[in-house]
């Protein structure tokens, strides 16, 4: 089980270097200097995914985090809302450099993607809390 840690955070690592490069590229094809959701991308992807489970992954291996009953409601609420929030940078930051205005709705979903990350975060903690043996 701990594998699939090494994986999703592998997975995330790759993510965030593709990301990186497709910033750089797209930006400088398109002639862009201005400032787009696009720069962060990079970062949030490595930070929030692979950095952070690789945490997850340390603390798997001293506290037994996947045997706790809301394990898998983090595991999942978190993941999806992660992938929401990077996915809408992703479309906000490509709109902007292609010209577009902003648009509410993407506004609105990247809002529901980081209430998700906060509700993952909320089952993570109390997973750890639960874990954690005085």
């Amino acid at each position: 089980m701990m594998k699939k840690l090494v994986r999703v955070s592998m997975m995330y690592m790759i993510l965030g270097l593709v990301f990186g490069v497709y910033y750089r590229e797209f930006t400088k094809l398109n002639g862009f200097t201005g400032v787009t959701q696009l720069s962060v991308l990079h970062t949030h992807t490595l930070i929030l995914g692979m950095f952070f489970f690789l945490i997850v992954l340390l603390l798997e291996k001293n506290f037994q985090l996947m045997k706790h009953r809301n394990y898998k409601k983090f595991y999942l609420c978190y993941n999806i809302g992660l992938g929401v929030t990077l996915l809408m940078l992703f479309v906000h930051g490509t709109m902007t450099v292609l010209g577009y205005a902003d648009h509410a709705a993407i506004a609105g979903i990247a809002g529901l993607g980081h209430i998700m990350l906060a509700v993952g975060l909320g089952y993570f903690f109390n997973v750890l809390y639960g874990s954690v043996k005085d």
